[in-house]
């Protein structure tokens, strides 16, 4: 947190700076929690602050170069630099570090806020913080979060490389390869859909050490960007998100040494599986940002124009529909925010179904309330005068990436069934007590220690449940 003091956030107009709040928020910190209520009460507080502050950014930095970015096809580099300067970049590294050393809801704050004025510039955000950081974190040596970590948080993005041509829903029938040659790894393949690949000056890059062992001999590489043999393709011509670049990433005869084995081999898939929950998160909190963004924009002009004699504002046919758009809105926002508390325990089964659910709902909203916008404003909503028709755009990705609608559905209703199975199996047992969170069944099976991360998996176990952690799946 000190590290991001230093930098400062921003000034809100005539109040308190942005580091003057940021300080009493280190200092909040610090303080001792006893009771429940206080604890809640201080984080709703540590994190309007947050909201604050990156709302102040976005408004005076990002908002001017919307429109620009978005025709262009390319993010400015005066906002990523913005985004390292506001300590953005890395709100969950450890301020030992150079981040802040918060947690997931202070980074869905952060990630909705800059999705109300660009949806682009989010996505870059919660890659670097809840996939590459968070990943980095949890799994990387001492030696490599002292190495990466540092810069992660201040001037260096980030990509996660899964998806590959063939393999975008069926992540983990990647064919990109990791052959042992001495102390060192030599990767060929390809990556598809890659988000941040123009930007990034570190990729994490799955590859299979042992085919034999299927999924199992997926590993994960910490690649920088100028290890020869890398190259990063011409970005994708996209409907929505445009200023986000998505490339391919190719791999030709890339020499990794086995320091930057992230993990250990052979636990690629599971470092994948990890990173589903607080990503798609993410994406919620996104989803969340856009389509407040498009009401924010619309209701205004819903007040001032007027028809027939009065504002639109005044009739109870669109009072309704407004109605019913933040009332979806808040919903989805309260189920996001609830997961983003509870995602680090790993343990609870529910924390993936709900995190599926809170991703397949926020998507849902976001292409209903951007699509209502669009119309509320009539004519002028489909012309690019106002930004509803880009929320509109840029709210279709919300579907597709981080696991597609129909992926999370899955993975819901296979929880469910697995909950149904576990009681009966109970109840057959002479009821006695389901299985603990600790060894979550799968369909009425007990799994081990760890595997409610397998709970992700389709039955064959060699699909991580959605789409690549790159973010774009397969052309479908």
């Amino acid at each position: 947190m000190r590290a991001l003091l230093r930098r400062g956030w921003c000034v809100v107009g005539g109040r308190a700076t942005g580091l003057e709040r940021l300080e009493r928020l280190a200092h909040s910190k610090r303080r001792c929690l006893a009771s429940w209520s206080p604890q809640r009460s201080r984080e709703e507080e540590d994190v309007g602050l947050i909201r604050e502050s990156v709302a102040a950014f976005a408004e005076r930095t990002l908002k001017p170069l919307v429109s620009e970015m978005d025709e262009r096809g390319e993010m400015a580099p005066e906002v990523i630099a913005g985004l390292f300067e506001q300590g953005l970049m890395g709100i969950n590294v450890e301020e030992s570090r150079g981040g802040a050393g918060l947690s997931l809801v202070h980074c869905c704050a952060a990630v909705e806020e800059i999705a109300k004025v660009d949806p682009s510039v989010a996505v870059l955000v919660d890659i670097q913080n809840t996939l590459v950081n968070h990943c980095v974190s949890k799994w990387g040596s001492e030696r490599q979060k002292e190495e990466w970590l540092p810069r992660l948080a201040t001037d260096t993005a980030s990509s996660f490389c899964l998806s590959e041509p063939q393999s975008g829903s069926d992540a983990f029938a990647l064919t990109t390869r990791a052959d042992k040659s001495g102390d060192d790894y030599v990767l060929n393949g390809a990556k598809s859909w890659i988000s941040n690949a123009r930007e990034a000056g570190l990729f994490l890059v799955t590859a299979n050490a042992d085919f034999s062992r299927g999924y199992r001999g997926i590993t994960c590489f910490l690649v920088p960007r100028d290890t020869p043999g890398l190259s990063v393709g011409p970005p994708e011509q996209k409907l929505g998100i445009k200023a986000s670049s998505t490339c391919p990433v190719f791999l030709e005869d890339v020499r990794v040494p086995s320091s930057r084995v992230l993990g250990a081999e052979g636990s690629g898939y599971r470092i994948a599986i990890s990173s589903l929950n607080e990503g798609r998160v993410g994406i919620a909190a996104q989803m969340i940002g856009l389509a407040q963004g498009a009401l924010d924009i619309a209701l205004p002009y819903l007040e001032e124009r007027s028809q027939f004699g009065q504002p639109l504002a005044a009739f109870q046919g669109l009072q309704f529909q407004v109605a019913q758009a933040a009332t979806e809105l808040q919903a989805a926002r309260v189920l996001t925010y609830d997961v983003a508390r509870r995602v680090v325990h790993d343990h609870d089964p529910t924390v993936v179904r709900d995190a599926a659910m809170a991703k397949l709902f926020s998507s849902q909203v976001a292409e209903r309330v951007a699509s209502r916008c669009v119309e509320w404003l009539g004519a002028v909503g489909f012309t690019t005068a106002y930004p509803a028709e880009k929320f509109y755009r840029d709210a279709k990705i919300g579907a597709i990436y981080e696991g597609t609608s129909n992926i999370q559905l899955h993975t819901i209703a296979k929880h469910l069934f697995s909950s149904s199975a576990s009681s009966s199996s109970s109840r057959e047992r002479g009821g006695g007590n389901a299985p603990s969170s600790d060894t979550p069944a799968f369909f009425g099976a007990p799994f081990c220690e760890h595997d409610p991360l397998r709970m992700a998996l389709p039955e064959h176990f060699q699909e991580v449940s959605g789409t690549s952690p790159g973010r774009f799946p397969e052309r479908s």
